[in-house]
């Protein structure tokens, strides 16, 4: 399934990726890496929303989160999470214990050079481009997240779970699109709550609470829908799953 030629998706946590340069930063053993990629990881994500959208038109992050994380602000003075040790370059884990030792500058110069920046001026160029050429555009952001919330989340372990999330941002999405999405996720017959548990939706710096012809709306998918949880392996019904998922975004384009 391809979309609307004036959408781009944002695919930042999929990926499980950790450069060896970069393991030696992180103080935790093999197992315990592994542990919070298996539950930090929102896995097949780009399997989920992208179907047969032009990959031109998505932007993916190549390593892990726990390497750097590319929704976050750089500026840990504006990145809420960065409180909890959860900024661009975590320091703790989702238990909220060390992760990595304290980095240098220089360090931390390198990663977000390395990986950082090239993410986010691949989104700026994209998105310009869609801008110009249709003259709108709306960034997926697409994620999923844990039935059980994670300790970092600050949420009691009986909290309920959506089945999904539809993250909104103030200026960068419209109530059309918020209810658009909303509609179309419980067409499907899926529970659905608004910026709970996660809220937000990411667009390039250059236009945020600038340039509301950039919409953004954040699409999160409980992993019970489509996962084995905790690991990475997949429900005999993930493409089931992903053709719903799928279906629902395009209804919700449709009307836009």
């Amino acid at each position: 399934m391809t979309y609307a030629p004036w959408v781009v998706l944002h695919v930042p946590h999929d990926a499980v990726v950790v450069p060896e340069s970069v393991r030696s930063q992180f103080s935790v053993d093999d197992e315990e890496l592994q542990r919070e990629l298996c539950v930090m990881t929102d896995h097949h994500t780009h399997e989920l929303f992208v179907g047969d959208h032009p990959e031109h038109l998505v932007i993916r992050s190549p390593v892990s989160r726990l390497v750097v994380d590319v929704e976050r602000f750089e500026d840990d003075a504006l990145e809420i999470m960065a409180a909890r040790g959860l900024g661009v370059l975590y320091r703790c884990t989702s238990r909220l214990t060390p992760l990595r030792h304290d980095l240098s500058s220089e360090e931390r110069e390198s990663l977000l050079r390395r990986y950082y920046r090239p993410h986010h001026e691949a989104l700026e160029r994209v998105v310009a481009k869609v801008l110009a050429e249709f003259g709108r555009c709306l960034v997926l952001d697409c994620h999923s997240f844990p039935s059980t919330p994670l300790l970092y989340e600050g949420a009691g372990p009986d909290s309920p779970r959506p089945d999904i999330c539809i993250g909104t941002d103030a200026f960068h999405t419209s109530a059309a699109v918020c209810e658009a999405f909303e509609d179309a996720c419980r067409s499907q017959g899926w529970v659905v709550c608004r910026d709970d548990p996660f809220a937000g939706a990411l667009v390039p710096a250059s236009c945020y609470q600038k340039d509301s012809r950039v919409q953004a709306v954040m699409v999160e998918i409980n992993r019970n829908l489509y996962l084995r949880e905790p690991g990475p392996a997949k429900h005999e019904d993930f493409d089931a799953c992903a053709l719903r998922l799928q279906a629902a975004v395009q209804q919700a384009i449709r009307v836009l």
